[in-house]
């Protein structure tokens, strides 16, 4: 019957703010609204995180639209080095020779309704922007993957390699050839694949240990180059940073959740304050000297109820 009152028992503003100066519960505000701040900073963190991709997204399609060329490869991106995830849809220029056999197939790529396979070689970079100073420590010029296109389905037998019609149409220029494409990063290798020319992942550190050439920690998706190709592959999309180039929703719910955790703490602060207040309003229906007790608990004068009056 106690505790059934006890939560009935309203609270006054002013009772609440008694309670709430005492010397204990001013320490405890002071601990949990330093917890309420660093989830509110955290909050900021995520959201700023939420809104970077997007913000990447733009400024490089800013600086793409202020140049009116597209930089050359050796000036954003060097053979052997950690590919900066900035650098994903960077257009970027290079030239060199396809080299003949190096031709991989990718399956399992879709574009629109389409299941299909990008078609990779290995362009052997002769001009970077560096004059070779990029690969002046290697012992031989780096080779690029470079996705030349996607072919549909039908384009690949059942052994999973091209059919003499598409092999022969989709044979990459000769000679010296100027690319014109996209950058992107390079995916892991995926446990099934082989050293084989039909794959399921394009990780340019495999090919690189498949063509036997020192390589780059990205691959060049081809918007143009010179000479043409043939217009028999399609060509790809510009690529976005993982998950797109919008809000990370995810990274948005982790800022709400951590605010949420930041409102909690001062909420729990606020019932344990309510939770004293009722407390105290039950000791003091039940002995008259409590609230005495309670005021000198909270000044550190203590307070004898078996003294006698004074007269």
């Amino acid at each position: 019957m106690a505790t059934s009152s006890r939560d009935s028992e309203p609270v006054t503003l002013r009772a609440f703010v008694r309670q709430a100066c005492a010397p204990r519960y001013l320490a405890l505000l002071v601990v949990f609204l330093a917890v309420a701040a660093l989830c509110a900073r955290l909050g900021v963190w995520q959201l700023d995180r939420a809104f970077e991709r997007a913000e990447l997204s733009r400024v490089q399609e800013q600086a793409e639209a202020e140049a009116e060329q597209p930089p050359f490869l050796g000036e954003v991106l060097t053979p052997q080095t950690t590919f900066p995830g900035n650098l994903v849809g960077q257009r970027a220029v290079v030239t060199g020779e396809f080299v003949p056999e190096t031709t991989r197939v990718v399956s399992g790529r879709t574009i629109g309704q389409g299941e299909g396979v990008l078609l990779v070689d290995a362009l052997r970079v002769t001009d970077d922007g560096s004059a070779g100073a990029s690969w002046a420590h290697l012992s031989q010029p780096p080779f690029l993957a470079v996705v030349r296109g996607w072919l549909p389905k039908d384009a690949v037998g059942d052994d999973g390699w091209l059919t003499d019609q598409w092999a022969d149409v989709v044979v990459p220029p000769a000679g010296e050839v100027t690319v014109e494409g996209w950058l992107q990063a390079s995916e892991s290798t995926l446990p099934s694949d082989s050293a084989g020319v039909v794959v399921s992942s394009l990780s340019t550190a495999a090919l690189a240990n498949a063509w036997d050439a020192p390589g780059y920690g990205g691959y060049l998706v081809v918007i143009d180059s010179d000479p043409e190709q043939s217009d028999a592959l399609t060509l790809l999309p510009r690529p976005t940073i993982e998950g797109g180039d919008g809000v990370n929703v995810q990274n948005f719910f982790y800022a709400l959740q951590w605010w949420v955790f930041g409102l909690f703490a001062v909420a729990l602060w606020s019932r344990l304050v309510v939770d004293a207040v009722k407390d105290q309003a039950v000791s003091v229906s039940q002995n008259p000297f409590a609230q005495l007790n309670a005021q000198a608990h909270d000044t550190g004068v203590g307070i004898d109820n078996n003294a006698p009056p004074r007269t």
